[in-house]
């Protein structure tokens, strides 16, 4: 007991110095982001990406998740800098296949959609980044979600990491103290990782990311994991054992296509579909994170207020390189210096 005892205070104590580096770098080096970059130069992007995405999320709601998981998963691999969008080419190995994304990012096609608008009206002024990070805001906002306003001015990256997309992003079956070592990586607190985790409202799951939690070795009537006979019945017809890696289960199943506070009630109810997502009230490290779901599934508006200050905060992270050597992409999907000599 006692090495194990010793090994817990030892991550606890990586966790804090993570945070605090981060949180030292993140101060000294934020380029600056405006509200009104583009204001002379591209008037109506936001009203033309509002208008795209309503027609994504009005065609198919699930849109709505695609899109916010898609910036979200853009922001923890070399900042906010539109490298999640690039495909491999001969010389680059992009971030789309990387483990933590190939079997879970869509929605590429829609950005190649809005790109392909703005690009219409103001080309080569609006970067991919600063595009995507406004898509989701208007993601959410069209399913129920607060409203924030989103600070431009990101550059589009030249290069991606598939190598970081697997080491950054958290996994579904992950323990609460080693997620909360990869947000605060980032620079994002405790409570950035709460609020933001609720944008699993909306989302999905595949079958191969809760089949552990569904058939582990935990009482279904159990304080700590009450699944109920049912839920628990309706889950396994969806996930079988063995097989249908790719069948889906809505996060929040009592309001899938709503953006509001259900997800923090069913973590209370031990209903929690993903295990890193239960973590956060189950977990005997989870003092902090058991009281701020409690908190947001009590006060859904505390939970918009905080999930819209803590995008403005992920949505800041930057890549510092891009800001020296990025761009404006004119494909989402290439570099320019590929583009041209295409």
């Amino acid at each position: 007991m006692a090495p194990n005892h010793h090994s817990k205070i030892l991550v606890l104590l990586l966790v804090v110095l993570s945070m605090m580096m981060s949180l030292i770098c993140g101060d000294t080096s934020s380029p600056p982001l405006t509200l009104d970059y583009y204001k002379s130069s591209c008037p109506r992007l936001l009203s033309i990406v509002r208008k795209e995405m309503e027609c994504a999320v009005l065609s198919d709601t699930r849109n709505a998740a695609t899109i916010l998981r898609l910036h979200m998963h853009d922001c923890f691999v070399q900042g906010c800098d539109g490298s999640v969008l690039l495909d491999d080419t001969v010389t680059l190995k992009g971030e789309k296949k990387a483990d933590q994304n190939k079997h879970s990012l869509r929605g590429f096609k829609i950005m190649d959609r809005i790109k392909m608008m703005v690009e219409s009206e103001c080309p080569g002024v609006v970067s991919c980044a600063d595009i995507l990070t406004l898509a989701a805001r208007d993601a959410v906002i069209l399913v129920g979600g607060p409203y924030w306003d989103v600070p431009l001015g990101r550059k589009d990256a030249q290069s991606a990491s598939n190598e970081l997309a697997d080491s950054n992003l958290p996994g579904a079956n992950e323990g609460l103290l080693s997620i909360i070592s990869k947000f605060a990586y980032q620079g994002l607190s405790v409570t950035d990782m709460v609020a933001l985790s609720g944008a699993h409202t909306i989302g999905m799951a595949r079958c191969e990311n809760f089949r552990a939690r569904i058939y582990g070795d935990f009482d279904i009537t159990s304080e700590k994991d009450p699944l109920s006979k049912t839920h628990l019945n309706n889950l396994r017809s969806v996930c079988p054992a063995i097989g249908g890696d790719n069948n889906v289960s809505a996060i929040d199943y009592e309001t899938p296509n709503l953006f509001d506070n259900s997800y923090y009630q069913l973590l209370l109810k031990g209903q929690g579909l993903l295990n890193s997502d239960q973590e956060m009230y189950s977990s005997m490290f989870g003092i902090e994170t058991k009281y701020l779901v409690r908190k947001y599934a009590e006060d859904g508006l505390e939970f918009f207020k905080q999930f819209a200050e803590s995008m403005v905060k992920m949505g800041n992270i930057t890549n510092d390189d891009s800001f020296v050597n990025g761009e404006v992409r004119n494909n989402c999907r290439f570099v320019n210096s590929l583009s041209h000599s295409e």
